[in-house]
C-alpha cells in the first residue's frame, strides 16, 4: 500500500518538542503523509487527543512512545508503535521513568551550576513543558540563557558554525560519561522493556541504532531479536548513508522490519525538517501490524 509515513515525531508533550499534536497533524496533512506516530520521550500525554485530531484530518495516527533504556552500559531508545496508552504496563514504565529522569536532571543542573554556568532548576522545569528534561534539552536551555554568552568556557559553543548542534556538543563535552557534569543513568533495562512490551500492545522497534550514544552492533541486534525486538529504525537523520546501508542489511539478515523515523523535534534539532524523510512507506506499517497480530 502506498503513502509516506514517519514513525518518530515528538510533540510539545515531550520534554523537548516544540509543536502541539494539533500542529503536527496539520503539518502531516500539509506534507501529504499518510500516517505518523508521535513517539514522545517516556510519555503518552499526546494521546488520545492526537488520535482524534488525526482522524478529523484524514491522517492515520499510530500511537507510540520512545522509552529510554539501558543496555550494555549504553543508552538505547526503544520505540513502541501501536502502544495502548491506557495499559497499566505502560503507565508503570512511565511513572518509574519520570522519577528517575527528574532525579537525573536535577543532578545535572546542580553540577552545571557548580561549574559556573547560569542555570536553575526552576528555569529548566519551566522550559521543559513540565516533563523530565533529557541532557540535550538542559544544554539547550543553558546555552539560550544570555547570562552564559560571555562565559569564556562556552565560547566554542556560540561560534556560528557550531550553533546548530551546540546542545549536542555541550552534552558530549559536559554530560557524557567521564565528563565534569556526568550523572549515572537510572533508566529501565532494555531487556526488561522488551519483556514488558507485549503487555503494552506496542511493537518493539529499536530507534536510531547508529546514534553516537548507542552504536548498535550486528551482534547486539541479533541478541535483542531473540528477546523480542521486531523492528529497526534504519532510515533516520541520525544515520550516514553508510549506516543506512549497514543497518538495512542487518535488519534484512535478522528479519527485522526496517522503519523510517525523522526524530523531528523543532528548535532543538533545526537540521531535521518535518516531512523531509522520504524513505518511509506504508508497507512498513502493514508489516509491523502483521507482526503485532502474530504476537497475539
Amino acid at each position: 500500500m502506498s503513502g509516506r509515513v514517519d514513525f518518530h515525531i515528538h510533540s510539545n508533550r515531550s520534554c523537548d518538542g516544540d509543536f502541539s499534536p494539533a500542529e503536527l497533524v496539520g503539518m502531516a496533512r500539509e506534507k501529504g503523509l499518510r500516517a505518523i506516530s508521535i513517539a514522545d520521550h517516556d510519555t503518552v500525554a499526546a494521546y488520545p487527543e492526537a488520535v482524534g485530531l488525526a482522524g478529523e484530518a484524514g491522517v492515520e495516527m499510530i500511537p507510540g512512545i520512545e522509552v529510554t533504556t539501558l543496555f550494555g552500559g549504553r543508552e538505547f531508545h526503544l520505540l513502541l508503535p501501536f502502544v495502548d496508552w491506557t495499559s497499566p504496563a505502560i503507565a508503570g514504565v512511565i511513572d518509574s521513568q519520570t522519577r528517575c529522569r527528574m532525579d537525573e536532571a536535577r543532578e545535572r543542573v546542580e553540577k552545571a551550576g557548580k561549574l559556573g554556568f547560569a542555570l536553575s532548576w526552576d528555569e529548566v522545569r519551566e522550559k521543559s513543558n513540565g516533563a523530565a528534561p533529557l541532557g540535550v534539552k538542559i544544554a539547550q536551555i543553558l546555552l539560550e540563557n544570555p547570562e552564559n554568552e560571555n562565559n569564556p568556557a562556552l565560547e566554542f559553543f556560540y561560534r556560528k558554525k557550531n550553533r546548530t548542534i551546540a546542545p549536542y556538543l555541550f552534552y558530549k563535552e559536559y554530560f557524557a560519561e567521564g565528563k565534569a557534569a556526568f550523572v549515572p543513568k537510572k533508566y529501565i533495562e532494555l531487556l526488561d522493556a522488551l519483556e514488558m512490551a507485549p503487555g503494552t500492545g506496542g511493537v518493539p522497534v529499536l530507534a536510531h541504532p547508529g546514534a553516537y550514544f548507542q552504536q548498535t552492533t550486528g551482534e547486539d541486534a541479533r541478541f535483542l531479536k531473540e528477546r523480542g525486538l521486531v523492528g529497526m529504525e534504519v532510515y533516520t537523520f541520525y544515520h550516514t548513508p553508510e549506516q543506512v546501508t549497514y543497518y538495512r542489511d542487518v535488519a534484512a539478515g535478522l528479519d527485522l522490519v526496517p522503519t523510517a523515523g525523522s526524530d523531528f523535534h523543532g528548535r532543538i534539532k533545526p537540521h531535521v525538517a518535518f516531512g523531509a524523510l522520504r524513505e518511509g512507506d506504508y508497507g512498513m506499517v502493514e508489516r509491523l501490524r502483521e507482526r503485532k497480530g502474530r504476537k497475539g
